[in-house]
């Protein structure tokens, strides 16, 4: 397999896993992603999350509807400006996701074993620049819409 067959090979299985994921929590998979970036980023504004999604304001105001609906998160008043809500990862009653991702971490841990130190930096090498080509990729075509 060539480079750029494995790539699209690698993109399909995340894509798949994080939709099975999304199905396991009773979301969709957009819904899920911006569930992990307000439980890794803390409550942020829904402009902030817009942003990081590249999402419109009526976009970001849908799913953030769906997620309160589901318990997944909550809007909170801004204590630093009281004219702006926060949306915040709902602690009570929302599953665990760690839980949800233990057996991959587990799974990719074992994985790690098998390679040396040498490996090791140069297959993190390449994950952090697939992820600087992703997010370049992904801003040029946000940019064509």
């Amino acid at each position: 397999m060539d480079g750029a067959e494995l790539g699209r090979e690698l993109s399909t299985a995340v894509v798949l896993f994080h939709e099975a994921v999304a199905r396991r929590l009773g979301l969709n998979a957009a819904d899920h992603k911006a569930l992990s970036i307000i439980t890794r980023n803390g409550p942020l504004p829904a402009g902030a999350l817009a942003a990081e999604l590249r999402l419109g304001a009526s976009a970001i105001t849908a799913l953030v509807d769906r997620l309160e609906r589901a318990g997944y998160v909550r809007r909170v008043p801004d204590p630093g400006d009281r004219r702006r809500v926060l949306v915040c990862a709902e602690t009570s009653g929302a599953p665990d996701l760690g839980a949800i991702f233990a057996d991959l971490g587990r799974e990719m841990s074992a994985l790690m074993t098998k390679y040396d130190e040498r490996e090791l930096t140069a297959i993190a090498d390449y994950v952090v620049n697939t992820i600087a080509v992703l997010k370049a990729q992904t801003a040029r075509l946000s940019e064509t819409e």
